[in-house]
């Protein structure tokens, strides 16, 4: 298809019946047809095609073409009809001249005389712009064409405002033929066609969607966009996409431009940047008061919008034709026009009580409001953003908010808001508000400066909190209130500030920073929940004390407000704190609490962090594929980009070990090799990475690499007195790596000075881990579970690691001296998924296996009657495990375990658990 005729691409059909048309009246057949369509469809084009068509048939044609530079013309597009013959072009100034004597129609009656002998096609192209004498003579022209050979054929843009004395429903047409041809957008297939010609290749099936998307199938817009597009020399491929995009918002542009440049109707134009500001949001009849159009009739003013072609019906409503046409509407603007259009909108929206967001949206670029309403109206809007998960559209609200006029402490308010959301979005630019409120002299910061520290804390920007806690804190030591009461407010605050600053001291480690005073310990009692918090967790890292750190832990979570809104890290410590006691039940009640507020204020990062401690608490149980849910829900809170580098490493190790624990190694691998940001290696978080990659190697059967990675994981948590082995049991693995390669001397000395550590915090389940691993070395009995304290959970932690030498024992093969490697490896085959631990609840490593596979291989003869799921079953209870711990371990319910062991009873002949162990026993001997 040549170029030209591009604009007629898809018309076949309008062109048999224009065809059809002319057909007729040349048998003295009139007719009437109106060609309409958004602008840009080809209606102009397709009139000059029926016009040639015509002419070529021998028909007489006469054209004239309607424009807004003689809409006050009288008479202007007759003229134009008249002038195109010879006959008339004598006489035009003549008959014109006669247009004021009642009833003549200059021109009309020697035009149907005339066309009696000849037969005549008018061709009126854009008819919704007629001047309003030349809109008469031709509906003066149409009453009588059922007496002559004469045809009209008229273009209009959308549903113009004319009289329509000439549609097809229409009675004054009589015994005329009417047709009205609504022109169409362009097909999938058309627009094929159109690259194809214009690009001289054919193009991709996604470049294709993209052109139709991008042009609405507008037959204009889209041979402008493949001309520049081909212009600049690239192919009509899926790579080139985003560029066609580009061209077409363009082209767009550049059409908008031009009709808004033939728009002579100030009242028109003033609707329309009206209706381009808030034709979403208002009524149209809130949009003509506010362009200030009360006096005009609304159908008219409805008529010129449309006219425009600048806008479409939707709805029974008009709206602005796009996005695109909306921006180059407004930007034809002056700037302090579009700013004062933007506040009289937003405050008529306030007015009629429209949608909080849809004003705050008119609020950004509006210029000075003076109102309380409009503060208040951003919040609730940033809040609704929220909702919806529009962070950055609620950034957006509450930066323009701090923009208005308001009081100091809602000032604070939305800046820590803002905050609390840019951590998300712009993680630098929180850091920087937060560190603000810290500084901050005024008094009027006192009660927000430890709220800022938490959320610096939580977004991981440990280095600014730090720097500005140590300022405010040395600044406050050279004051001393005199009031009593004031000076025990300072004290409190000075507590809780202190207790961050003690948590952001450990975050970095980074010794050119010799201006920050480094804080030992917090001195003594705690004050408040936040410090409680906090020094429950040093306890907890130095593994000296668990009745008091269980005690302090308990304390910071109590939901008593009197000392004000609690802070969310040290709840969080307080809930891994609960973790490492073994009071898991208690720790996801609490978790539980911290997700919901987190839901209710949309706090994502608050949100994100409780999902991650609770993932631990899910791996810590036995459970993965609960972890796993987690953390992809904490991933859609706080996505990966959006993390701090100094407390990356701290989810990489949760997902590597939630992989590991669900037995899919390829996954994990996946984990290890995501980039790291080169900061992330600085921070004490990355004592966790090195961890779990340690748990890998070692899955891997890479004892060396895994005692490397164990060995540099316990000199980062030695470097900053982290000595509890709940907290992470490298010491354990590290000795195993090493029991592997033969240093058993290393082996022991680890292992032992773990069981040492684990006795002195006293957690039956690490307790029971650290005896059980040094027994597979030794070559002694494993011993048995501890008895777990009332109000924990029943050996948490422990209760996988019993099923190697259980195991082992079923099969009739006891540890004996000498066997450590093996034993570690059965240990490692055997492992259930409780033993992995996420970071800061770490236990053993390895992926699963087969519930089956457990139980295969040789056993008591005895034992043969049972089922591979009985026998299992028996195995663990043989252990010493509970009913519940079996459940955890075989991911299977309380009662199906009692079914078990109640088959398992039956079919031995036997009572109860004592009489169970019995074979086990039996075979050791042998």
């Amino acid at each position: 298809m040549p170029l030209a005729e591009l604009s007629l691409l898809e018309r076949d059909r309008e062109q048999a019946v224009l065809s059809a048309v002319i057909g007729e009246l040349c048998s003295a057949r009139p007719a009437v047809v109106m060609v309409t369509g958004e602008p840009g469809l080809g209606q102009n084009d397709l009139l000059r095609w029926a016009a040639r068509h015509a002419a070529r048939r021998g028909v007489r044609v006469l054209t004239a073409r309607a424009t807004p530079a003689e809409h006050d013309l009288r008479y202007g597009v007759v003229g134009q009809l008249l002038a195109h013959d010879e006959q008339f072009a004598s006489q035009q100034p003549s008959l014109l001249l006669q247009q004021h004597r009642p009833g003549r129609y200059p021109g009309l009656t020697r035009l149907l005389t005339t066309s009696r002998d000849h037969p005549t096609l008018l061709v009126v192209e854009n008819v919704h712009r007629l001047d309003p004498d030349s809109q008469r003579w031709l509906e003066a022209l149409v009453r009588r064409l059922p007496r002559v050979p004469v045809a009209l054929v008229t273009s209009s843009t959308g549903t113009a405002g004319i009289s329509p004395e000439w549609c097809a429903s229409s009675p004054v047409t009589g015994m005329a033929t009417t047709v009205e041809l609504a022109l169409p957008a362009l097909t999938a297939a058309g627009t094929a066609t159109a690259v194809e010609t214009v690009c001289g290749t054919p193009g991709d099936p996604a470049f294709t969607a993209a052109a139709v998307d991008a042009t609405a199938g507008n037959p204009a817009v889209l041979r402008d966009a493949l001309c520049r597009f081909a212009r600049a020399g690239h192919r009509p491929d899926a790579d080139h996409v985003d560029h066609l995009r580009a061209v077409a918002a363009e082209v767009i542009g550049d059409h908008t431009a031009q009709i808004l440049s033939e728009l002579r109707d100030p009242v028109a134009l003033g609707a329309l940047r009206a209706l381009a500001v808030c034709g979403d949001l208002l009524d149209f009849a809130l949009v003509m008061a506010l362009a200030g159009a009360r006096s005009v009739p609304e159908i008219r003013l409805r008529a010129a919008l449309e006219d425009s072609g600048l806008v479409t019906v939707r709805d029974g409503r008009p709206r602005v034709g796009g996005p695109v046409v909306r921006a180059r509407i407004l930007e034809e603007m002056p700037a302090d026009e579009r700013a004062d259009l933007y506040a009289r909108a937003a405050e008529l929206a306030q007015r009629v009580a429209a949608d909080d967001q849809g004003i705050a949206d008119l609020l950004l670029p509006a210029g000075p409001v003076d109102a309380p309403w409009a503060v208040h109206t951003l919040r609730r809007g940033a809040a609704a953003a929220l909702r919806a998960g529009r962070r950055d559209r609620a950034a957006a609200y509450l930066t323009r908010a701090l923009d208005l006029p308001m009081s100091p402490e809602d000032r604070i308010r939305v800046t820590l808001r803002l905050a609390s959301v840019e951590l998300v979005t712009a993680p630098s630019a929180a850091e920087r508000r937060l560190t603000g409120i810290i500084r901050a002299s005024e008094e009027t910061y006192d009660p927000f400066r430890t709220r800022a520290a938490d959320l610096c804390l939580l977004g991981g920007a440990a280095d600014g909190a730090r720097r500005a806690l140590a300022t405010v804190l040395d600044e406050g030591r050279r004051s001393t209130p005199a009031d009593p009461d004031t000076a025990r407010a300072d004290a409190v605050r000075r507590d809780e500030l202190t207790a961050l600053l003690r948590l952001a001291q450990p975050y970095r480690d980074d010794p050119l920073e010799l201006d920050v005073p480094c804080v030992a310990d917090l001195p003594g009692p705690p004050h408040g929940p936040a410090a409680t918090g906090v020094r429950a967790w040093v306890a907890a890292m130095r593994g000296d004390d668990r009745p008091t750190a269980r005690r302090l832990a308990r304390a910071a979570l109590d939901p008593d407000r009197a000392w004000g809104p609690p802070l969310t890290v040290p709840r969080l410590l307080a809930c891994r704190v609960l973790l490492l006691t073994e009071d898991g039940d208690e720790a996801a009640a609490h978790l539980g609490a911290l997700i919901a507020e987190g839901h209710r204020e949309r706090c994502p990062t608050t949100l994100a962090h409780a999902l991650a401690t609770r993932a631990d608490l899910h791996l810590r149980h036995g459970r993965p594929d609960a972890a796993a849910h987690d953390l992809a829900a904490a991933d859609l809170e706080l996505p990966p980009g959006s993390r701090h580098p100094l407390s990356y490493p701290y989810w990489t190790a949760l997902a590597l070990i939630a992989e590991l624990c669900g037995g899919r190694a390829d996954r994990a691998h996946a984990v290890a090799r995501r980039p790291v940001p080169v900061l992330a290696a600085e921070g004490v978080a990355w004592a966790q990475s090195l961890f779990a990659r340690g748990l890998l190697a070692e899955a891997e059967g890479d004892p060396r690499r895994a005692r490397a990675l164990f060995r540099a994981c316990g000199r980062w948590l030695l470097r900053h007195d982290c000595l509890n082995p709940a907290l992470m049991p490298w010491r354990s693995h590290a000795a195993e790596a090493a029991h592997t390669l033969g240093d058993t001397e290393e082996a022991l000395r680890l292992a032992r000075e773990e069981v040492a550590l684990a006795e002195r915090w006293g957690a039956p389940g690490v307790l029971g881990r650290a005896r059980l691993r040094l027994a597979g070395m030794t070559g002694e009995d494993p011993p048995r579970p501890p008895d777990a304290a009332p109000g924990t959970h029943p050996r948490a932690g422990y209760a996988p690691t019993v099923l190697a030498p259980a195991a082992a024992g079923a099969r009739g093969h006891a540890p004996v001296p000498g066997t450590g490697r093996a034993a570690g490896r059965t240990a490692r085959a055997t492992t259930g998924p409780a033993d992995l631990h996420a970071p800061d609840a770490h236990g053993q490593s390895g992926p699963r296996t087969a519930p089956a596979d457990r139980a295969a291989g040789s056993v008591p003869p005895a034992w043969r009657v049972l089922s591979p799921a009985e026998r299992e079953t028996a195995v663990l209870a043989a252990g010493g495990l509970t009913n519940r711990e079996i459940a955890v371990a075989l991911s299977v319910t309380a009662r199906a375990v009692e079914l078990r062991l109640s088959g398992v009873y039956r079919k031995l002949r036997i009572r109860g658990r004592d009489e169970l162990r019995a074979p086990i026993h039996g075979t050791e001997g042998d």
